[in-house]
């Protein structure tokens, strides 16, 4: 079974959210629905980062990371990237 580690970007709230899933489309549903408490009133929400595993302990590590301090690091320069990207000029 596959994992996905996932990196959602509120555009209400400028904030991300961490998940971790083995069905990331029905996650990502779920999210948009306003099925997941966690994000319901931050919607909507963006996929801005997804990262796949073949093993469930791996997958659950990483998003441990990713929501950890050290892990803030690398989501801030995820959205940077992800930000940049929409605005093509900023690269200049």
């Amino acid at each position: 079974m596959v994992y996905a580690v996932y990196i959602l970007y509120s555009q209400k709230d400028k904030r991300l959210y961490v998940g971790c899933t083995s069905n990331l489309k029905e996650r990502l549903r779920r999210h948009q629905a306003g099925q997941v408490q966690a994000t319901k009133l931050r919607r909507p929400l963006v996929l801005i980062r997804e990262e796949s595993s073949e093993n469930k302990t791996d997958a659950f590590k990483r998003e441990r990371f990713l929501k950890s301090l050290w892990g803030s690091r690398e989501k801030k320069k995820i959205l940077k990237r992800y930000l940049d990207g929409l605005n093509p000029r900023a690269n200049l």
